[in-house]
């Protein structure tokens, strides 16, 4: 892979993680568009490179909010609200533990990542924004137990590639009840461990030889800093987007992508 080529996936990635558009149906059409062969190790670094990245950008964004939390966390012994939104966001990554654990490889084996099952997930996305967008439950004053578990049920139904993570989180909130604000904070906040602990597992295969790697130290660092800086525009204003109910606009992108990917795989 060329450092232009990790340069537009980077790019692809930082955009698409916290847009509700799915960052690896997007990824999977970048590649096929750009004619990019990974081999195995190659997709593997890249992918840990890039979510390391989009992390990170998460961190830089909603850092005051990451602060309060550790703060309250771990400075009082009182069972207070930092240390209940934890226990939430905890409760939320039990669903794609499960999933991430014992089914990931067999969910792919059943459903592939090619450019139709990317289209479907990719409607069903649009479906999802659209549903949120016309919604008026009435708003919880906060995101409940239940409510946790049942947002991270959503993320679990998010390996499939095509179904956005962010849109399938941020949805699954708004339907439920809670305001959308703090359910896109939630939503950004609760997949920082499950990110961190994938690439940590796919990090170590890397280290103990398990999977070799040929990508270029330019290739790295340029896919790493492009994931990064648009992680970090894209995770704003993701924020300033649900405040303001524009969902429906993501709804349309992602049937006209959807449509296009489905169209492609047939006629390609």
């Amino acid at each position: 892979m060329s450092w232009l080529e990790a340069l537009i996936l980077g790019i692809i990635q930082g955009l698409t993680e916290f847009l509700p558009v799915s960052s690896s149906g997007h990824l999977t059409i970048g590649q096929t568009l750009l004619h990019v062969e990974f081999a195995e190790g190659d997709m593997l670094l890249f992918d840990v490179l890039v979510h390391a990245a989009t992390v990170l950008s998460t961190i830089v964004v909603l850092w005051a909010q990451i602060a309060d939390l550790l703060k309250g966390t771990f400075t009082t012994p009182k069972w207070n609200a930092e240390k209940e939104y934890v226990a939430k966001i905890c409760v939320s990554m039990i669903p794609v533990f499960i999933v991430g654990m014992f089914f990931k490889d067999y969910v792919e084996q059943i459903f592939g990542s090619g450019l139709l099952v990317v289209g479907i997930c990719l409607l069903v996305t649009a479906c999802l924004l659209a549903f949120a967008q016309y919604a008026k439950p009435r708003e919880k004053e906060n995101i409940s137990w239940w409510d946790s578990f049942i947002i991270g049920v959503g993320q679990a139904c998010a390996v499939l590639p095509g179904l956005s993570r962010s849109g399938t989180t941020i949805a699954t909130g708004i339907l439920l009840g809670n305001k959308k604000e703090e359910v896109a904070r939630f939503s950004f906040l609760m997949v920082l461990v499950p990110i961190l602990g994938e690439s940590f597992l796919s990090m170590l295969d890397i280290l103990q030889g398990e999977v070799v790697s040929s990508l270029s130290p330019a290739a790295m660092v340029v896919g790493f800093v492009a994931a990064f800086l648009t992680g970090c525009f894209a995770c704003k204003f993701m924020i300033d987007i649900v405040k303001r109910q524009k969902l429906i606009y993501f709804s349309i992108y992602c049937t006209a992508v959807g449509i296009f990917a489905i169209v492609y795989h047939f006629v390609a």
